[in-house]
């Protein structure tokens, strides 16, 4: 999630430190610090049937209070924040991690890249229903002040939504620095209503006493279990802190998440819950009655904007997602626009944009209201809570070495947690939580389909490769002409002559002075040092064949790294290079791969790609492309 884009460095000073921490709050925080505006009141709506009584309340107020402790202070705070990919995290990272842990010939390796798809389409349903609830329960307040603006709530929320995602394209980095100190405003505010309800009604406080989550639990049994799908509402957003980490460090967002975000929240579910004590009338929308009506229009304000930031921490987190998957090749290449001169992470993805505002205005249109969407909300949310947990069981065992039974009782502890809650949120399939799974399933076979197409191409390539070192030493027993310039052939890993120089020496006849195979390879770790970006191989008769590594968060500029190839002396210029791409036109075929519909969708897909030479950042005016047909 890029949303400022602020790298953090090794070594901070202070006021680095409270700079990034600053940010942090801003971006990290925004979906988790507007939970209070619906949790509470979706915990005790008819649906789940749970009475309003005190023993309830103090028991409902106690079991979010501490499990903000535990899930998000203890297991993504103190843990999570730990398993760091080279200073990034994120399901992806953690992924790569865990793989990099068990090795590609492990047992648990299909696994456990299955667990991360899964994970990473999850997030995509998570990336929907987190603007739409947001802003709408924002907006709902409306309706507080007067039911007669209820209908245009939701007109009224496809605007804001509209308006948000078409900024995108002039990215965030001008506004990114007003993020921190609005949502400061509105922590402080949490903070501020929480305390006026304590004073006004301490006896909430006894809710601070683990005992009555306990007694909640188990009184209440069925209904206690239903009440966990709407109290994990609370904890949303806790994926984000960890996606974060290579833009703020851990420290910020520890700082961050302990001076300001915790104190708040807490306070505020504390003040929710004294309302109630005293006004149990409040339950419609106790977030809006705290400081009564003369606050509610104020609060709408400043809740539309605190929700609009949370929304853009989550745009920019599937724009970032989405890059990830493009470099491991699960995805296609697409359009990425850097909006940033200076910071790498401010990216805008045009067709993602639009195909998330759709999904999200239906989303809005289609459920109606928060209460509607919040059933929709928690799967997603709490299945990548679950997946988190088993990967980062796979990291603390094999990559860092810990004893079995430690790794046990510090992921198991929390493996039982979020499988509560997973389980709960289950039952709410049928009314709404169908949608991020559908959304989820979606995504996932694009995922498995591009990545089983590219597989399908390359063996059927295989099938005809000739290898490269016999054949330029038959090529050289009698040379063909050989014309001014250098020629770069584009060759994929572990491939033998690429086409394009095929049908060049077929066509033209003719063979540049200087000639380079280029082959780009894909790490799964978030980035490649410069001083490692390419190695230069001497094939003789001023043939060279040049690697290109890239991590999955490395931006691809060929002629950034040909730059680089200076330092193994192979210098370029740029006005006598032509780069040769071969174009493969995909034909689906009866019978062999895959089903005929996914060939047909992978050929879609590979139709419709954004073309290599604009991908790798090189000159149109430099490009030669070469086509060939290919049968799956």
């Amino acid at each position: 999630m890029h949303t400022a884009a602020i790298t953090a460095p090794h070594e901070l000073h202070k006021s680095s430190i409270a700079t990034l921490t600053l940010a942090a709050i801003g971006i990290v925080y925004g979906d988790i610090g507007t939970s209070p505006l619906y949790t509470m009141k979706e915990v005790f709506s008819q649906e789940h049937g749970l009475p309003l009584t005190e023993a309830n309340l103090l028991g409902v107020v106690s079991l979010i209070l501490w499990g903000l402790t535990l899930i998000v202070s203890l297991k993504y705070v103190t843990l999570i924040l730990r398993a760091d990919n080279r200073g990034e995290g994120g399901i992806m990272a953690l992924v790569a991690l865990a793989l990099a842990s068990v090795t590609s010939k492990s047992r648990w390796y299909f696994s456990l890249t299955m667990v991360g798809l899964i994970g990473a389409a999850l997030f995509f349903g998570d990336g929907v229903i987190t603007p739409a609830i947001s802003v709408l329960s924002a907006v709902e307040g409306l309706e507080v002040a007067t039911p007669a603006l209820k209908p245009y709530v939701v007109p009224l929320t496809v605007v804001i939504l509209f308006a948000l995602y078409a900024l995108q394209r002039r990215g965030t980095a001008g506004i990114g620095k007003w993020f921190g100190p609005i949502v400061v405003v509105w922590f402080i505010t949490l903070a501020g209503m929480g305390l006026v309800n304590i004073l006004a009604n301490p006896q909430i406080l006894h809710a601070l006493n683990p005992w009555h989550a306990i007694q909640f639990l188990v009184r209440n049994g069925w209904l206690a279990f239903l009440a966990l799908g709407a109290v994990v509402l609370a904890f949303t957003g806790a994926e984000a802190l960890y996606a974060d980490m290579g833009h703020f460090g851990k420290r910020p967002i520890r700082l961050a998440w302990f001076i300001v975000v915790f104190p708040g929240l807490a306070l505020n579910y504390l003040g929710q819950g004294a309302l109630l004590l005293s006004n149990p009338a409040a339950v419609s929308n106790p977030f809006y009655q705290q400081l009564g009506p003369w606050s509610i229009y104020p609060l709408v304000a400043l809740s539309t904007v605190a929700t609009v930031i949370a929304s853009q921490a989550t745009i920019s987190g599937t724009f970032s997602i989405i890059q990830q998957a493009i470099a491991l090749g699960y995805v296609p290449r697409m359009r990425v626009v850097y909006t940033s001169e200076r910071e790498m992470g401010q990216i805008y993805i045009p067709f993602i944009n639009w195909l998330q505002f759709a999904a999200v205005a239906a989303a809005v249109v289609g459920f109606g209201d928060s209460t509607h969407l919040a059933s929709a909300y928690g799967i997603a949310v709490t299945a990548t809570m679950l997946l988190t947990t088993i990967l980062t069981f796979f990291v603390v065992r094999y990559g860092w070495g810990y004893n079995l039974a430690i790794c046990w009782l510090a992921t198991g502890f929390f493996l039982l947690i979020d499988f509560a809650f997973f389980a709960a949120n289950t039952l709410k399939i049928a009314h709404g939580g169908w949608f991020p799974l559908v959304l989820g399933a979606g995504v996932m076979t694009v995922m498995l389909t591009w990545k089983q197409g590219r597989n399908l191409v390359f063996e059927n390539l295989q099938h005809h490769l000739v290898p490269l070192s016999d054949f330029l030493q038959s090529l050289f027993v009698s040379p063909p002409t050989r014309v001014d310039g250098t020629a770069i052939f584009f060759r994929m890993e572990g491939d033998g002559v690429p086409h394009a120089m095929l049908h060049n020496l077929l066509h033209n006849k003719v063979l540049h002075e200087r000639t380079i195979f280029l082959t780009v390879l894909n790490a799964d770790i978030p980035r490649i040092p410069e001083t490692q970006r390419v190695e230069v191989e001497n094939l003789g008769e001023n043939c060279f064949q040049v690697n290109v590594h890239y991590g999955f968060m490395d931006e691809r500029d060929i002629p950034r790294a040909l730059e680089l190839c200076s330092q193994k002396g192979l210098e370029f210029n740029p006005m006598e290079t032509s780069f040769f791409v071969a174009r493969q036109n995909v034909i689906p075929k009866v019978g062999s791969g895959m089903a005929l519909w996914r060939e047909s969708l992978f050929a879609t897909m590979a139709r419709n790609a954004r073309d290599a030479a604009d991908y790798f950042r090189i000159p149109a005016n430099r490009v030669i492309e070469v086509g060939t047909q290919v049968e799956i």
